[in-house]
């Protein structure tokens, strides 16, 4: 007995030092879960407000990125300067192309700047780069982390084809209008050369157009100036001849018959010259006016027209066939950085390793679905393929209205049950208490049939 009792006190003493040893236990670890409840491991950080914004521009989460690695910051506001940049871009592009494709011609090199198409061309540009900047953003926020490792899978790149497509057509757009900026000088050498040479053949086809056409009406105005002239010569020589006779050059001076003959002769050639300026004077000045509107249609067609049409050469496809003649391995490797600019933070992201902010990120999203009553659960299914992992998300509050529409419909459905039930053993009494009300009822409705 003895024994027994001193091992009855050992264990209750061992029993007792280790609740109060657990007890400190407990209690220290309540304390280290207080303290690190208290102090995060990354608790939020001071962000330069530019760092902010080029968080915005890569659509992070800017709560989650004050709390996490100085990694994940670093990541986001690179990925976010990229799209900024793009957007820039594009806008200085969207302007020089508006201008350019819209804006006052002229001659290459002239300068034709207005003011209104310059304010045009800059909400133009503006707008546009606004557009590139929201497609970019989204594209870039839209692109998730594929299987969180910074290997490229077939998989992964066959997800982000559409937006690899998406991104190469933006950054064509972009790349060239900027090449045309970026050699404008020897874009206008050579575009002035072709305006001239234009120029030339359109002013040889206006004089040879008009040539024909105004040598008819001076062949016109010839004929009938000419056919005066010979009139003219003829009044004049008679009027020579009588003035020869009255002086007693041919003949006795002085007014006799001869005399008097000459000045007839000479009145009817001066009436002759009369008669034909009324008769061709209506007609003579009609054909003067034609060749001198046909001039004047020619100096138009000289300065204006043809000058016109010149200068509406310089435009967008001219000059980017004129670039492609003196710069094409430039054009390429232009087209090839700013695919790179557009296209980099799409492979950025699928080359990215998961980081505390991924990670604090998708814990926040499934909490929010748990608070909403969506669960997903992940299930291994074996398909015709083999195993296969799949995804099944269950709706809680859907689940639950279906449970208690349920138990409703059971209810109900019981619930009639019994009430038919009752009714039953009621008329079953009934007639067990009356059978020869229900035979005559029964008899009465056959013979109504």
């Amino acid at each position: 007995m003895p024994v027994i009792k001193s091992v009855n006190k050992s264990t209750h003493r061992f029993r007792n030092d280790f609740g109060r040893n657990q007890q400190r236990i407990n209690s220290s670890i309540n304390k280290i879960i207080s303290i690190m409840a208290s102090t995060d491991m990354y608790p939020f950080q001071s962000a330069h407000w530019i760092t902010r914004k080029l968080w915005w521009c890569a659509g992070a989460d800017e709560y989650f990125l004050m709390k996490s690695p100085k990694q994940d910051r670093v990541k986001y506001a690179g990925i976010g300067g990229i799209v900024f940049s793009t957007g820039v871009l594009a806008a200085f592009a969207g302007g020089f192309a508006f201008n350019t494709a819209f804006g006052p011609k002229g001659m290459a090199g002239d300068d034709i700047a207005s003011l209104e198409w310059t304010i045009g061309s800059i909400l133009f540009g503006l707008c546009w780069g606004l557009l590139i900047f929201n497609l970019d953003r989204f594209i870039v926020s839209s692109t998730g982390k594929g299987d969180g490792t910074d290997k490229i899978t077939l998989k992964e790149f066959g997800q982000a084809i559409p937006r690899l497509l998406i991104a190469l057509i933006l950054g064509i757009t972009i790349s060239k209008p900027l090449e045309l900026k970026i050699i404008e000088t020897e874009i206008n050498v050579e575009l002035r050369k072709t305006q001239q040479e234009k120029l030339d053949e359109f002013n040889k086809n206006t004089y040879a157009k008009f040539k024909d056409q105004i040598a008819l009406l001076d062949a016109d105005i010839a004929k009938i100036e000419g056919e005066r002239d010979v009139l003219v010569q003829r009044q004049k020589a008679a009027e020579q001849e009588y003035i020869d006779q009255m002086q007693g050059r041919s003949g006795a001076a002085g007014f006799g018959p001869r005399a008097k003959q000459l000045e007839i002769l000479k009145d009817e050639k001066q009436k002759e010259i009369a008669d034909y300026d009324a008769k061709h004077q209506t007609e003579l000045q009609a054909l003067k006016s034609q060749r001198e509107k046909k001039m004047a249609d020619q100096e138009n067609e000289l300065n204006v027209v043809n000058k016109k049409q010149a200068e509406n050469l310089d435009g967008l496809l001219e000059r980017i066939s004129i670039a492609e003649e003196i710069g094409f391995w430039l054009g390429i490797a232009l087209m090839c950085v700013f695919l790179s600019i557009e296209m980099g933070p799409i492979f950025f992201k699928m080359m990215m390793n998961k980081g505390p902010y991924d990670y604090m990120v998708e814990n926040f999203n499934y909490r929010m679905q748990v608070k909403n009553g969506i669960v997903k659960e992940e299930r291994i299914y074996e398909g015709e393929k083999g195993m296969m992992l799949m995804e099944k998300i269950n709706y809680l509050e859907v689940e639950n209205d279906r449970k208690e529409k349920a138990e409703k419909l059971k209810a109900q459905e019981e619930l009639s049950k019994k009430v038919v039930g009752i009714w039953s053993s009621a008329k079953m009494k009934e007639i067990d208490d009356q059978p020869v009300k229900f035979y005559k009822e029964s008899d009465d409705t056959n013979t109504e049939a």
